[in-house]
């Protein structure tokens, strides 16, 4: 992924997107197709990469609902996988997107760094489906946005992810994916009990939960 822009001499970051014109438009064209063929009252089911042990796992899973559009069920590693084998590839064929977290550079840093896992989870979808990084200064970000570089050890390699500098919230790219992302047919009354459901999901093992 390239700039489409020419950044300041002194800061490589200060642009709103790495992306070329012709990748943001087919990347628009891409999610605009998916929208269009989603079927009427149809589940959209994303799964967050977060490392189940992460002590902020349940707050970013809750920062991500609320970016996302109403209706998505979000499922990660506890809901996932917990007390199954990991088989990524019967999960991968009915998710409808996918959010990575990666590891800040430090603290509000834009690069982030995504484990082994994480980078075979994304590769495996982000040709086809919404991918997303969720930064914590700038919330999602497609990662057709992003600046990738490919990170040793060889044996497992992992994935840098730089978000632009001056990332638009309302830029066409997030509001693509985002439509991709929308359920259709939802009634108020089956929106609410969803939300209900999805608010245990996401925090299966706490507390209020049980």
């Amino acid at each position: 992924m390239h700039a489409t822009q020419t950044p300041r001499q002194d800061d490589p970051l200060d642009v709103e997107t790495f992306a070329r014109p012709e990748q943001q438009r087919r990347f628009v064209a891409a999610m605009h197709r998916i929208a269009a063929e989603r079927a009427p009252g149809s589940s959209v089911r994303i799964y967050v990469s977060i490392a189940p042990g992460d002590a902020n796992c349940e707050r970013w899973l809750e920062c991500i609902a609320d970016d996302l559009p109403d209706g998505v069920e979000l499922l990660h590693y506890r809901t996932a996988f917990e007390g199954a084998a990991y088989d990524w590839d019967a999960l991968a064929s009915r998710l409808d997107g996918l959010v990575v977290i990666g590891r800040p550079k430090r603290l509000g840093s834009r690069v982030h760094v995504l484990g082994p896992v994480a980078r075979l989870e994304l590769r495996s979808l982000v040709a086809t489906k919404p991918v997303l990084l969720f930064t914590h200064n700038h919330g999602l970000v497609p990662v057709v946005d992003c600046l990738s570089q490919v990170m040793p050890p060889e044996e497992a390699p992992r994935l840098k992810l730089i978000a632009p500098k001056r990332w638009n919230r309302e830029s066409i790219t997030i509001r693509a994916a985002l439509d991709a992302l929308r359920p259709t047919g939802f009634s108020n009354a089956g929106l609410e009990s969803f939300r209900a459901v999805q608010a245990h999901l996401l925090t299966p093992f706490s507390a209020a939960s049980r």
